[in-house]
């Protein structure tokens, strides 16, 4: 069936512009610490994060409206240079933290380890093994976040999938023990997210309101993207244990937003809205813009279906264009990882509708693309995904690649 692929394809060859993959990178390049922190879902360092009584951001109407006072929009056309390579050699990089002072926190999925990125070296060097983590198909050890308050609490979230369920947890991370031996016992915030070969979604992020937010699959079974008792197929908001919060829909239910059919990108733009990117089935990958108690329409509605009582996405496209995954937020638009398209998207956005067509960069040069990390202003971090099974590795992969966007 379709679904059993749409994290990407199976395919293997190529294609896009030209074809072949470009391999004139410049090496070591050093980077900033966490620079756009709000929209890569961490706080600043040491930064307490507001209560648990705080309002969703981008939930007033005023926020939903569309256009900010004065907002012009970014150009129609973008750019993208790609400055420099940041790491290589990387085994099914997923999830990405950066941390105070510019180095970089990476998941592997297929390993269940994360490694610390020196951003001055390269050097890759693992600080940990996530326990009770089970790889498999699209499952495994996938997002990664800091705490808020990471600069006093040390605290490392992750989203896995175990042999039961996918689960998020906590863990401290003691630089000052050997390497390897760095990550404390997990601390297990939310369980029970259901689980499957396919569609575990999986990527998590600190929102500017300081909650944890989750983005699930359905796992295939498509009635649960509708069941409001079910964890999958949603968007979950929760505090930094892992309990509901005032604003979510429901006062005892960490569920934010439903009917999604397998959420792998969270980002907040300039002025705190949230976007999500999601896999279609036959047809049409989204980006969606995300409200509280919004119903999104899977498995009723793949793409603009304009009927009442779902929420239609701001942008589609063919699935064999995108199988989106990670997003990021910088100079004005919205950046989208593409797997099976392998390619950048850039949505640029008026407020909270498209400024122009969506923009397509790097296409066919380093294959399926994961993860946008955004940094200071114009700087993202981009991580490619040929070693998850589905792609073609080339010597090098898996990278991380430094960008300069506008």
């Amino acid at each position: 069936m379709r679904y059993a692929v749409r994290d990407g394809s199976f395919g293997t060859g190529r294609h896009g512009a030209g074809g072949a993959r470009h391999r004139g990178v410049l090496a070591g390049l050093a980077l900033a610490g966490c620079g756009a922190l709000l929209a890569a879902g961490c706080s600043p360092s040491g930064g307490a994060p507001p209560g648990a009584g705080a309002s969703p951001p981008g939930s007033s109407p005023a926020a939903s409206a569309g256009v900010s006072a004065g907002a012009s929009g970014p150009p129609a056309k973008g750019s993208v240079t790609v400055t420099g390579e940041a790491a290589k050699g990387l085994a099914s990089p997923w999830g990405v933290a950066p941390l105070p002072g510019g180095d970089l926190l990476v998941a592997s999925r297929d390993k269940g380890t994360i490694s610390r990125v020196g951003t001055g070296t390269g050097a890759v060097t693992e600080i940990g093994r996530v326990p009770g983590v089970a790889p498999g198909g699209e499952g495994g050890l996938l997002g990664l976040a800091l705490s808020p308050r990471f600069a006093s609490d040390r605290l490392v979230y992750a989203y896995f999938t175990t042999e039961s369920d996918n689960r998020i947890a906590r863990m401290r991370y003691d630089e000052q023990r050997p390497p390897g031996q760095q990550l404390g016992a997990p601390d297990t915030v939310l369980r029970g997210i259901p689980k499957g070969v396919f569609h575990n979604g999986g990527r998590i992020a600190f929102g500017p309101d300081g909650m944890l937010y989750a983005g699930t699959g359905e796992t295939g079974n498509t009635a649960l993207a509708q069941d409001r008792k079910s964890l999958g197929g949603k968007i979950l908001r929760m505090t930094p244990d892992g309990k509901p919060v005032h604003g979510n829909p429901e006062a005892d239910s960490v569920v934010y937003s439903w009917g999604h059919r397998n959420v792998q990108g969270l980002a907040w733009d300039k002025d705190k809205r949230l976007w999500a990117s999601e896999f279609g089935q036959h047809n049409w990958d989204e980006l969606n813009l995300i409200e509280p108690g919004g119903n999104y329409g899977w498995p009723e509605v793949e793409g603009k279906g304009g009927r009442a009582g779902f929420r239609d996405p701001v942008a589609v496209w063919k699935t064999d264009e995108a199988s989106p995954s990670g997003i990021a937020w910088a100079e004005g638009s919205i950046w989208m990882a593409a797997l099976k398209g392998e390619r950048l998207w850039r949505i640029p956005l008026k407020g909270a509708v498209p400024a122009a067509e969506p923009e397509a960069f790097l296409t066919g040069k380093y294959g399926r693309l994961r993860t946008v990390v955004p940094l200071d202003g114009d700087r993202l971090l981009l991580v490619t995904s040929e070693t998850d099974g589905r792609g073609s590795p080339q010597e090098g992969d898996d990278r991380i690649l430094s960008l300069t966007v506008r």
